[in-house]
């Protein structure tokens, strides 16, 4: 590239720094191709101008930065040290655990982009998202091994974590839902006058459902400060998205209506957050709603860990998917490329990338101890919590007359 030509881009990238919050400056560095190539192959789309969405990333400052990273790699550590712990059998552990490894730079880039405040409505496949938003490792942990310190005290596992106090509206089995919650929550917003956004998170098979519909089209009608975001991981279950979506890109569904609808790189956390920043920006001044579906790509079995091997990273041998695409996908892992672009533009060194890792372990290793040593849940407490004050009464075991 000549000088010229680096001027220019640099101009090109300065000037859409300017423009970062008026409507339409996704379309700056968000690709225009057509259907992307999700077919047999799986090829990892190619996007254009990820220099922009770096610049973007950066001037988030090393403390987000840093924040990022560390809550990125508590994602990973986490889940991979559960994944082990249910195939070695040595807990006991059992029960519904959707793994979210290698779709993490779409939680950590979409939550980045938000403020404490803000609202999140996370899906059944929902780790990432809480531990994006602050949640509590501990209190993860216990759910999981079902004790009385667990966030939901050890009665509703993996799929039913909520930390309201964070903006964690909750994880949740029913497909499609969050439409609801977080478009629900975004009216409330409304009404309060409140500067807040709510976020929600949806697998690919979710845009097939009446929820997903229905909750966009009242954000539309009512202007809701709302952002749905897709995490398209190619697999409904065991059927490639791209049967079910014409196309591979969901983001098309929407595009009859006045909403801004694009798709990224959901593996590059650079893109992920400047494209959600644009969306919540324009929604916090009162643009309204958006959809960013990000490509990504699960390691694991859709639930459980079949295929998954202890102290070995990824699941193979699956019916559905060629081991090919696996290690293709691992190979663009969202976690080593966000490393990488730490190292790049020098924010931090690789000693302090090594701590924060480090941090992240030891802090997934103290959840396990805390869940371990969290008492267990007594079964005569399964009828505490139905209300807000008392138990209700276990009416099938009275003595009728």
């Amino acid at each position: 590239m000549s000088n010229q030509e680096k001027s220019s881009n640099m101009l090109n990238r300065r000037t859409f720094l300017k423009l970062m919050g008026s409507a339409g400056a996704t379309a700056a560095f968000v690709s225009s191709v057509g259907p992307l190539p999700l077919g047999t192959a799986h090829a990892a789309p190619n996007f254009i101008q990820t220099g922009i969405a770096r610049d973007v990333l950066a001037a988030a400052g090393k403390a987000k930065l840093e924040t990022m990273y560390r809550r990125m790699n508590a994602s990973r550590k986490w889940e991979t040290t559960m994944k082990d712990l249910f195939v070695s059998g040595k807990d006991g552990l059992y029960g519904a655990f959707h793994v979210y490894v290698g779709e993490e730079a779409v939680a950590i880039g979409t939550v980045g982009a938000l403020n404490d405040k803000d609202l999140i409505a996370s899906t059944h496949r929902g780790h990432g998202h809480l531990i994006a938003k602050g949640g509590d490792l501990n209190k993860m942990s216990a759910e999981i091994f079902f004790r009385q310190g667990g966030a939901n005290k050890g009665f509703g596992g993996s799929m039913h974590i909520v930390e309201v106090d964070k903006g964690i509206l909750g994880m949740n089995g029913i497909l499609s839902p969050q439409a609801y919650l977080s478009s629900g929550a975004a009216y409330g917003i409304k009404v309060r006058g409140s500067d807040q956004v709510a976020v929600a998170f949806f697998g690919d098979g979710s845009t097939n459902s009446m929820y997903f519909w229905s909750g966009i089209r009242n954000a539309v009608t009512y202007n809701l400060p709302v952002v749905y975001v897709i995490e398209n991981n190619q697999y409904q279950i065991t059927i490639p998205a791209v049967t079910n979506i014409p196309g591979g890109q969901a983001s098309t569904y929407t595009k009859g209506l006045p909403i801004s609808s694009v798709t990224v790189d959901g593996n590059d956390v650079a893109v992920v957050y400047a494209t959600v920043k644009d969306a919540v920006d324009r929604a916090r001044a009162g643009g309204g709603p958006s959809v960013v579906e990000c490509i990504t790509y699960r390691w694991y079995d859709h639930a459980g860990f079949a295929g998954a091997k202890e102290g070995i990273d990824g699941a193979f041998g699956l019916p559905y998917r060629p081991d090919s695409e696996v290690k293709m996908w691992m190979e663009r892992d969202p976690l080593a490329r966000f490393r990488s672009f730490l190292l790049e533009e020098k924010l931090f060194t690789e000693a302090q990338l090594n701590q924060f890792e480090a941090d992240a372990q030891k802090a997934v290793d103290d959840s396990i101890e805390f869940a371990r040593k969290s008492p267990h849940v007594k079964p005569e407490d399964g009828l505490l919590n139905v209300y807000s004050e008392g138990a209700v009464t276990a009416t099938q075991f009275l003595t009728r007359v």
